[in-house]
């Protein structure tokens, strides 16, 4: 008792005037625990500060005095912070709206009002010039919680009832809601904890959804239910029992078929029924260890995205009559390719649209039932593609949107019979002219002679003379490519003479499925070498000062954050690491743990000799030793259900005890959130302000600003 005591009193004090005068950083005790495997023991003195329930007042009042402090170093920097926010609010138009979609006899879109943090989600029936109705008023939603995310919504197919999934914590543990279009009544059926991944069936009254363990928050059930009948009623069309597995649900682009797939980071399984009997469900192919893929229909074929004799993907189709032979009856659409990787696939009547990668670009290519191919055309060296949404099948022209660090992202329409493409919308910036930045396309050399793709912009003027500031992200994990695009909040900054460079490291899938391969596992050191060794290179080639560079990446971004803090700290001015994923081995040994059953592939399982001792000669946290580091900015989100809040917590605690520079280390913790932070579109700008000011004041640029 004493002990919390003290601890709490320490936290009033530092919220107080007193650390204004002299700030001084707060020191958790350390208390002996061995963390327990099938390869030994590990001490960890800072295991207590874990705690499930999020009501440890000891712990709390470690992290308020944390949050304290963070406010006493940073209170200098308030002015700048709102510049920052200010300038960043006005490269926004308040009042956007989206580009309205055609389904099912409705027009669907979206429109903010000045000020407000949330969209109106609305539709109108026959014509978007009709009377809009309001389906979701989030702004009145939000109103009295801390935290709100409208996640997934679905309306049925007769167009009389809309189901949503909503969270209020941050926890991603969702609510699913239903309400009467007709009258605007949300009516009683209300299921807790599910994902938000709902559908209809064709009955309009019977929704699927996936049911999350209440532990692990894995999603491991789909049930339906039908409106007006307990939940305890529901039925479990599916139970996934492997829990190196999570699923989902979804309709096929034709409407036909409700499939529910189960994937882990090397194997997919698809089943399907018909939507209007949901119950006897069809295997397109039964899981094995290193075969993936992705079936859709339209008309009376299947099309399938596979890795089957295809590191890259390709496309396989199969009758309707032959689904059932599985994948020896599968023919090819697209071959096998080394340099192309197909990202995604949209069916069409006539054609295909691939979502694809090629020279570290994101690409859409149309190929029409004959044979043809359209690539769609791009004019600068760094840009990425996406499909966008595109509901009716039955049309030539596919939307998709089209972008860079420089080109706002612009929503596109292209023919696929004529090649027409015309323009939807060109997301406006304010006070933002596209001509006064450059962007680069350059190739740094990793140190076993692999040529890293990496995207640059920066404004026209800077010189490339070795003095400039530089920012550089990537993330480098679960073959999730980084692509460019331009960032109202990143404007301030190159204005102020800053570099903005994006590492397309290893561990994503830039470069195709081997560039993943070569950064996970027992190869996931290549991510953070890669990005230690993009940094020298354009330090070489005098993009930036040496001692001018700030590294930035968040969630496994985090991880290879703290991986380059241990490997080259020397090579850094500042680092900041947003939610980070720093204790790997003992999260990992923790199967109760949110994520770890389904990222054995990802990582290893370190009950496994050999991934045991690789991942611990990586481990951000168990790395952490008696040595100088750069100034650190790390954030967390209490409630954070992907990377639990006590990682950075831990982390942090041991690099005030061990470090030996007397560099600033900012530590904050949203008390209200989880992964993502705070939700609402201003309170990510706000969020955001305060680590680029604490950035430029390190990189000394705090009272630079070019003039545009």
């Amino acid at each position: 008792m004493a002990r919390r005591t003290t601890l709490l009193s320490v936290a009033l004090l530092m919220s107080g005037a007193a650390i204004a005068q002299n700030p001084q950083p707060p020191r958790p005790a350390k208390r002996p625990f061995q963390v327990t495997s099938p390869n030994g023991p590990r001490e960890d003195d800072y295991y207590w500060l874990r705690d499930d329930t999020r009501k440890n007042p000891e712990m709390l009042a470690y992290l308020a005095a944390e949050n304290a402090y963070a406010d006493a170093l940073l209170s200098s920097l308030k002015p700048l912070q709102t510049r920052l926010y200010e300038e960043t609010v006005a490269h926004i138009k308040q009042d956007d709206s989206s580009v309205p979609y055609r389904k099912n006899g409705y027009y669907y879109g979206s429109r903010y009002q000045t000020g407000a943090d949330y969209p109106i989600i609305e539709r109108r029936k026959g014509s978007r010039d009709a009377p809009a109705d309001v389906l979701f008023d989030e702004p009145a939603l939000a109103k009295g919680h801390s935290f709100f995310a409208l996640s997934d919504w679905t309306v049925s197919p007769d167009n009389q009832r809309v189901a949503w999934a909503e969270d209020v914590v941050g926890r991603r543990q969702y609510v699913l809601k239903v309400k009467d279009l007709a009258t605007g009544q949300v009516l009683a059926d209300t299921i807790a904890n599910v994902e938000p991944n709902l559908v209809w069936a064709g009955d309009n009254k019977t929704i699927l959804y996936v049911a999350k363990d209440p532990v692990t928050l894995r999603g491991y059930q789909v049930k339906a239910h039908v409106l007006g009948t307990p939940t305890a009623t529901d039925r479990t069309l599916y139970e996934e029992k492997d829990d190196t597995f999570q699923m989902g649900i979804a309709r096929t682009t034709d409407d036909k078929f409700v499939c529910i797939s189960v994937e882990s980071t090397v194997s997919d399984e698809q089943r399907c029924a018909p939507v209007g009997a949901p119950a006897n469900f069809t295997v397109v192919a039964p899981r094995l260890r290193e075969f993936r893929y992705s079936a859709d229909h339209l008309g009376s074929r299947w099309i399938i995205r596979t890795n089957k004799d295809a590191k890259n993907y390709k496309l396989v189709t199969v009758a309707d009559a032959d689904l059932a032979k599985g994948s020896a009856a599968w023919r090819d659409l697209t071959p096998a390719s080394d340099t192309v990787f197909i990202e995604g696939f949209k069916p069409f009547e006539g054609f295909v649209a691939i979502d694809q990668r090629e020279g570290g670009n994101r690409m859409i290519r149309l190929l029409t039932d004959d044979g043809k191919s359209l690539p769609v055309k791009a004019d600068e060296p760094a840009y990425r593609m996406s499909l966008d949404v595109n509901e009716e099948p039955a049309t030539p022209w596919v939307r998709y949107t089209y972008g860079s660090l420089v080109t706002p992202t612009t929503t596109y329409e292209v023919n696929a019979k004529t090649g027409e493409r015309r323009v939807l919308k060109v997301a406006p910036v304010p006070g933002y002219d596209p001509a006064k930045y450059v962007t680069e396309r350059v190739w740094a050399p990793a140190r076993d002679g692999t040529k890293i793709p990496v995207s640059i912009v920066y404004a026209k003027g800077v010189k490339r003379d070795g003095r400039a500031p530089m920012l550089q992200y990537a993330y480098g994990s679960y073959g999730i490519s980084m692509d460019p695009a331009v960032d109202a909040g990143r404007i301030g900054l190159l204005d102020r003479g800053v570099v903005y460079a994006l590492a397309h490291i290893r561990g994503g899938q830039e470069m195709g499925r081997g560039w993943y391969d070569d950064g996970h596992l027992l190869n996931k050191k290549n991510s953070f070498t890669d990005f230690i060794d993009v940094t020298r290179y354009l330090v070489a080639q005098k993009y930036a000062a040496k001692d001018r560079v700030a590294a930035m990446g968040g969630s496994a971004g985090g991880l290879l954050m703290g991986g380059v803090a241990n490997m080259a700290p020397a090579d850094y001015k500042l680092i900041i690491a947003q939610v980070p994923f720093v204790d790997v081995v003992t999260t990992m040994l923790d199967a109760s743990i949110p994520l770890t059953t389904f990222e054995y592939d990802e990582w290893g399982n370190p009950a496994q000799k050999p991934f045991y001792d690789y991942m611990l000669s990586y481990s951000p946290y168990d790395n952490v030793t008696a040595k100088a580091y750069p100034s650190l900015f790390v954030q967390t989100g209490l409630w954070d259900s992907q990377v639990q809040y006590y990682e950075p917590t831990k982390w942090v605690a041991k690099l005030r005890e061990l470090k030996t520079d007397k560099n600033p280390l900012v530590f904050r913790v949203n008390m209200e959130a989880g992964h993502g932070g705070k939700s609402g579109r201003f309170e990510r700008f706000r969020q955001n302000a305060e680590w680029q000011a604490f950035m430029l004041q390190q990189l000394g640029v705090a009272d630079q600003h070019q003039s545009k």
